[in-house]
């Protein structure tokens, strides 16, 4: 049975998504928490792996459970009488405990050809972004990178449109010996919020390793006029990294929302992906 987990965590104090020994991470929780409720170790597949630091409100996972973990959850009664796979999530935060950094907010049988990383179509981010002019609020400091100055947001807007599209965005990747780092970006803009702290909105079909931060990076500094709205163009297409630009840092960065196909898709959308991956 497969079984879909709608999932949200404050990343400040775990390793990233994937589950590594010795090490808290936020796959290795989740794992553990349903381990014990179906009474045998389980497998998340998840539709963006985090990096450290990194959080999320929108993250999407799936696991298999075998009939003897299903028979656990279906052997309940009350609740799990009518909706088996809906306890799940309720059960998972009972073992997770009170004010746990990590929570499922939803749990659901999975619709057929339903995988969270392969059927997944676009993810999107959002970057949180302080400047002098947003000042500082102290209960906001886990998911707000900070930055020195006055940034123009008018010009990161600009900027961050302008690397709109298909493209190799290599030199906004942090380098891996395996896959590509062509990626259809979507959509990237910049607005303040009612506070003034400057918001990102990221969205493409797929990222490589640290490339929002990158991306968030790269505009921050033509908001602080270290580099023109056109260098962004510029420095994409030399397809190198550089150091025009830093990667700013995890704490900003919030996994916002996944995108699926309609459910008769799901499949089809799968084993396009996977064939993609496999000749990468």
């Amino acid at each position: 049975m497969r079984i879909r987990l709608d999932i949200a965590y404050d990343g400040t104090n775990f390793r990233g998504w994937a589950a590594q020994p010795g090490l808290r991470t936020v796959q290795g929780t989740l794992e553990a928490a349903l381990a014990r409720i179906v009474g045998s170790d389980v497998r998340f597949v998840v539709a963006g792996r985090t990096d450290a630091g990194v959080h999320a409100s929108g993250q999407v996972a799936h696991v298999d459970l075998d009939e003897a973990q299903w028979a656990r959850i279906t052997s309940r009664h009350g609740r799990a009488a009518e909706d088996p796979a809906g306890t799940i999530a309720h059960r998972m935060r009972g073992v997770l405990g009170s004010y746990p950094d990590v929570t499922v907010h939803r749990s659901s049988v999975a619709d057929d050809g339903f995988d969270a990383r392969f059927s997944a179509v676009w993810r999107r981010y959002r970057y949180r972004l302080g400047d002098d002019a947003s000042g500082y609020d102290p209960a906001r400091r886990l998911d707000t990178t900070r930055i020195r100055g006055d940034l123009d947001v008018e010009a990161m807007d600009a900027a961050a449109r302008s690397l709109i599209g298909l493209h190799d965005f290599a030199a906004y990747c942090k380098p891996r010996d395996e896959g590509t780092t062509i990626r259809t970006l979507l959509d990237y803009r910049w607005r303040r919020d009612d506070e003034g702290v400057l918001i990102a909105e990221v969205k493409a079909d797929a990222f490589c390793h640290s490339m929002v931060r990158a991306l968030v990076g790269a505009c921050a500094a033509v908001g602080q006029e270290r580099l023109d709205v056109s260098d962004l163009v510029v420095l994409r297409d030399a397809l190198a990294r550089t150091s025009a630009f830093p990667v700013l840092a995890a704490r900003g960065l919030t996994l916002t929302e996944v995108g699926y196909p309609a459910v008769d898709l799901l499949g089809a959308r799968a084993e396009q992906t996977r064939a993609r991956r496999d000749s990468e």
